[in-house]
């Protein structure tokens, strides 16, 4: 079993090409989690290839737009909004902070913490991550109609719940069938 995918270097431009990705005969029972794991490398490959050109890598965006509509937050509070860890969380506000979107302040209410808030300058980016994200999503959903898109959503919402739900479980009963 083989599916296709865009060449990434092709871009959408120019000839299509396509390259051919085997599915392991190992995820022959899986295809729509191979699929899944397809869509979302290619998703973040073209989310890193748009958010560069505004100086931002995949993940940052997502931290920026809960500041700018939450305001300063906790990094603890970063990483459960986010469900991130701390690690890739201190890396990530730490290049934030660099890049002069992010600063950090002491919490008034614990001295021990300090609040994330977005600069001014930040501000300025807003509005390209908007853009950023239309066409990401223009990108993953051109052909599709409005009904598709709303089915699609739908479909990948449940497939989320699925998760989380399976989440809950020990994980020992995941592995039985």
């Amino acid at each position: 079993m083989t599916q296709s995918t865009p060449d990434p270097a092709q871009g959408r431009s120019g000839a299509a090409q396509e390259a051919t990705v085997p599915v392991p005969t190992a995820a022959g029972g899986g295809p729509i989690s191979h699929a899944i794991f397809r869509l979302a490398r290619l998703h973040r490959m073209f989310a890193g290839q748009l958010l560069r050109r505004i100086g931002l890598h995949p993940g940052q965006e997502l931290v920026m737009m809960h500041l700018w509509e939450l305001g300063p937050q906790r990094q603890a509070d970063l990483v459960r909004l986010l469900d991130s860890d701390a690690a890739t969380m201190t890396r990530t506000v730490r290049r934030l902070e660099q890049a002069g979107f992010v600063r950090r302040r002491p919490d008034p209410t614990d001295k021990r913490a300090s609040l994330i808030e977005p600069t001014a300058a930040s501000q300025a980016l807003r509005g390209e991550v908007e853009r950023v994200w239309s066409r990401l999503e223009d990108i993953s959903t051109a052909g599709l109609s409005d009904q598709e898109r709303t089915a699609a959503l739908r479909t990948l919402e449940r497939l989320e719940e699925n998760l989380v739900q399976a989440a809950t479980v020990p994980p020992d009963a995941l592995t039985e069938r």
